[in-house]
């Protein structure tokens, strides 16, 4: 089962890494673009857009140098192999988020002070070039990769995500400049940009983080889980039961069950692996079945 589990993961590697070189070749010439733009037209928006994109670079890199680490084999002194680099790198995507939006707050509050004139009419052509390249990445990413069961993924995903917002915010702030000269709306939209930005870090780091601590998988409840090995003929108890995510998609438990000395040991360990598998799709589990009578120290944590 858990050569199964191990290959289906390489499946999906494979079209991650994809996904992630595609958006990471249009996102790089698209930042070169709106930053000569910025520089030109002397938008806030724009220049927080390719500041954005810079950072997306980075991560889009860090994001495939962690599906690559994933990829070699375990070894003694790794027995798990490198998969928790994947959280590794969201979590520091996460980080790149919340300093990126940082750096807008703090340029647009310089600017809501005293808005600079922005040649609008480029910006907006610009703008729009950006806002499709970045559905573009956006795209390829969801088609080719895992963004939904992969915290790597979804991070990077995340990342496009914010520089189509930074485009399209940029779009709405030359509108009303070209029209109406608010040159203010520069640093307003921007700052609406950060918050949406910051939104998504936080959702990014909190996910990793609680991969990091080990916490039980958001999509498993502990007590189901006990509630189902309970419910096997023969059973008497639970204990030590603890239930992780190593990487995205790939999920690990351990337990001790006690049972009624006449009962088979070999018999309820197929049944307890089973049931787990079939109901919280997890094939990496480690299982110590103990009689009803023998005396057994419980870990502490």
């Amino acid at each position: 089962m858990a050569h199964d589990h191990s290959h289906q993961h390489q499946t999906n590697l494979k079209g991650n890494k994809k996904g992630l070189i595609i958006a990471l070749i249009i996102t790089f010439f698209i930042m070169i673009i709106e930053v000569i733009g910025g520089l030109l037209t002397n938008s806030l928006a724009l220049l927080s857009d390719a500041g954005h994109m810079l950072s997306d670079s980075s991560s889009l890199i860090l994001s495939l140098a962690a599906f690559w680490f994933a990829s070699k084999p375990a070894s003694p002194n790794k027995t798990y192999g490198y998969y928790r680099f994947e959280i590794l790198a969201a979590f520091f995507n996460g980080i790149t988020l919340f300093l990126m939006a940082g750096w807008i707050f703090y340029e647009a509050y310089k600017r809501i002070n005293e808005p600079s004139a922005v040649s609008s009419g480029i910006m907006i052509f610009i703008a729009f070039i950006g806002l499709v390249a970045n559905f573009a990445s956006a795209y390829f990413i969801m088609k080719q990769g895992d963004v939904e069961g992969n915290l790597n993924m979804k991070s990077a995903y995340l990342h496009v995500i914010g520089d189509a917002l930074g485009s399209l915010g940029a779009i709405i702030a030359g509108i009303l400049m070209l029209f109406f000269e608010w040159y203010i709306a520069d640093p307003i939209i921007s700052i609406i940009v950060a918050i949406l930005i910051l939104k998504s870090a936080w959702g990014v780091l909190k996910n990793s983080i609680h991969i990091l601590m080990e916490g039980t998988p958001i999509t498993i409840d502990q007590d189901e889980v006990k509630k189902i090995l309970l419910s096997i003929d023969g059973v008497i108890d639970i204990h030590d039961l603890h239930i992780w995510t190593i990487t995205s998609g790939l999920d690990s438990l351990t337990c001790h069950l006690r049972i009624k000395e006449a009962n088979s040991e070999q018999d309820i360990l197929q049944q307890a692996i089973q049931l787990i598998e079939k109901n919280f799709s997890i094939t990496h589990t480690t299982i110590q079945i103990e009689k009803e009578f023998l005396k057994h120290k419980e870990n502490e944590i």
